[in-house]
């Protein structure tokens, strides 16, 4: 277990000189992993965790010497975070049983990098995410004078997205992207969602629903949860009947949905009611379509642990290749956790799975070894 962690970790180029290496680039790479894996990715917390499993660390890892402070926050500035993120998407990859069909698309900001007086400087992260399996397939990061828009566009070009479904926001419902993800070279379908930046296009969808509410071309499915004291009922409305569509001549378009999600508590008091519009190149059932459109909950449901289990908006290294470099390693962490408590007969959050690896080496040492 330890040799093949050191082995895959060791994948990461090392381009310092030789005579300037105090400590194997593999080694801080294994002590950051696994403190990330017990929740702590802070760099105070990262270097007490080391001090205080030195032992472990040489027993497991062959680590005999923990680095100071400096040289750890040295090491994650300088070392490409690019490179991190090529091996760990690399591991994910191996160790998922099976991808899965929809690739997911969503951005995210680091708002510990936000500068004072410049609102839009926050580092921002877009990932391609495998919405059934938790595997991360490529991420970018975002930079001020640029958008999410382009970047999508530029990670459609090297991942493998042939007979995949590719979900993202209403910010991507652009003819540009649409036409890249359908063409021969790509192959892929589309599930996007709709809103004002394509104002026609959404108001012609969402007119369509409101009149033809009987309309023998509407297919309809309904869901009603338990969830949390709340019953959340889910009501997908979609047709494959667009020529009213046609005038837009949207690449590769199909067919247009509604999603309205309706929450209510116990009580039979309302707590939200909202209606969301989509457009597809697939030809899918209703119920498909409602499922397609929870799937991409995924990868914002990760977004969110990584600030509520990891408070990755309080990390407060200076650069930029540091935050990409923890970034990814939270989104390992998340995944090993995940993959790990599928398998286990007691249902834990998050949470307490980071804290029992926190306290207890058996359960950490079970978590790498299913890697």
């Amino acid at each position: 277990m330890e040799e093949r962690i050191r082995e895959k970790l060791s994948l990461v180029p090392d381009y310092r000189h030789p005579s300037y290496v105090g400590h194997k680039l593999s080694d801080v790479l294994i002590i950051v992993m696994t403190a990330v894996i017990c929740g702590l990715d802070q760099l105070n917390t990262i270097m007490v965790y080391a001090h205080e499993k030195s032992d472990f660390f040489e027993r497991h890892f062959g680590i005999t010497k923990i680095p100071s402070k400096p040289t750890m926050s040295r090491i994650l500035n300088m070392v490409k975070a690019e490179a991190i993120a090529k091996v760990i998407i690399g591991i994910m990859k191996d160790e998922a049983q099976h991808l899965g069909d929809i690739i997911s698309f969503d951005g995210k900001a680091i708002r510990s990098t936000l500068e004072k007086g410049k609102p839009h400087s926050a580092l921002q992260i877009l990932t391609a995410y495998m919405a059934e399996s938790g595997v991360v397939l490529a991420q970018e990061s975002i930079h001020e004078k640029t958008n999410e828009i382009p970047v999508m566009k530029e990670i459609l070009d090297y991942i493998d997205v042939k007979d995949k479904i590719i979900t993202a926001d209403a910010l991507h419902c652009q003819r540009d992207t649409c036409a890249k993800i359908v063409d021969k070279e790509h192959g892929g379908d589309y599930v996007i969602g709709l809103k004002e930046n394509q104002k026609s296009l959404h108001d012609d969808v969402e007119l369509f629903f409101n009149d033809k509410i009987n309309n023998e071309s509407i297919e309809t499915h309904n869901e009603t949860e338990l969830n949390g004291g709340r019953i959340e009922n889910r009501t997908c409305r979609k047709t494959d009947d667009i020529e009213f569509l046609s005038y837009h001549e949207w690449p590769g378009l199909k067919s247009v949905f509604e999603v309205r999600r309706v929450i209510t508590a116990k009580n039979g008091s309302v707590k939200t009611d909202e209606t969301s519009y989509y457009i597809s190149s697939l030809d899918a059932s209703a119920a498909e379509f409602l499922d397609i459109s929870r799937a991409h909950w995924m990868i914002e449901s990760m977004h969110w642990m990584l600030d509520v289990d990891f408070s990755e908006d309080e990390c407060e290294l200076l650069s930029e290749n540091g935050q990409k470099s923890l970034n990814i390693f939270r989104k390992l962490a998340l995944f090993i956790h995940k993959s790990y408590m599928v398998k286990q007969p007691k249902k834990r959050s998050i949470k307490s799975n980071l804290l029992r690896c926190l306290v207890s080496e058996n359960v950490l040492l079970e978590l790498f070894r299913s890697l």
